[in-house]
């Protein structure tokens, strides 16, 4: 009819085929941003879900000690007198750093109680007889001994434990595929040697030398010496 158009139908130039499209770019981005943010709450509920109470058995963990049989290796004769041990205890405060990235990002700190002994001993196997006199009658008897010295320290495991361990995001990446035995094995090398410090700084070489000294009294005087002088070089 005059005066009507009629739409002109698409022309097979001005159709677009979309089945084979990328997705927009913004739509990427929010999908990429999604899994991030899961990623992170994941690995704050695993850092947090020892706090909620009932959840630490949820999923029925077992344990199984599957350790072969322990091997002697040597013995060793000790020829020293053990008089006195110390009891000790330090809060390890210790921080690892990236240089050039932030803490939240790359970098640990743990607050670890370490808690242990450090024995005092007299060495006996230096001795000579020139070092032990008495008099003809055996009434009188004096030894020379060297100074006492501290061993090593032993950390209790029963009293040792990490009170709070902070990690950068790469730190807790990389814990999610590999385990990171050498983190907690400086701070127990750490908490030693503050307790190796302490003990030198301590009375407790003093009171070895006071208990070995009063030792080997007891026992001259069971055997009939009526004087015995003990002393320390």
């Amino acid at each position: 009819m005059t005066g009507m158009t009629s739409t002109d139908a698409p022309s097979e130039d001005d159709t677009h085929d979309t089945r084979g499209a990328r997705p927009p770019r913004t739509h990427r981005l929010r999908t990429t941003l999604v899994a991030v943010v899961a990623v992170l709450a994941l690995l704050f509920l695993g850092t947090r879900i020892h706090l909620l109470p009932g959840l630490g058995g949820l999923f029925g963990e077992e344990s199984h000690d599957r350790t072969g049989p322990t091997l002697l290796q040597s013995i060793q004769d000790l020829h020293r007198y053990e008089a006195a041990e110390g009891n000790f205890q330090v809060v390890v405060d210790f921080q690892k750093d990236a240089k050039y990235l932030p803490d939240a990002i790359r970098g640990t700190r743990t607050l670890y109680v370490g808690a242990g002994t450090v024995g005092s001993y007299v060495d006996f196997s230096g001795i000579g007889k020139d070092d032990v006199t008495t008099d003809a009658d055996r009434t009188s008897a004096t030894i020379r001994l060297p100074h006492a010295q501290l061993g090593k320290p032993a950390l209790d495991p029963d009293r040792s434990y990490t009170v709070d361990k902070q990690r950068g995001l790469l730190d807790r990446l990389g814990d999610l595929f590999s385990d990171n035995p050498d983190s907690e094995q400086a701070v127990t090398k750490l908490a030693a040697k503050h307790i190796a410090d302490a003990a030198k700084d301590s009375e407790l070489t003093r009171r070895a030398e006071t208990n070995t000294t009063a030792m080997l009294e007891g026992l001259l005087h069971s055997l009939g010496f009526t004087s015995v002088h003990v002393t320390y070089a």
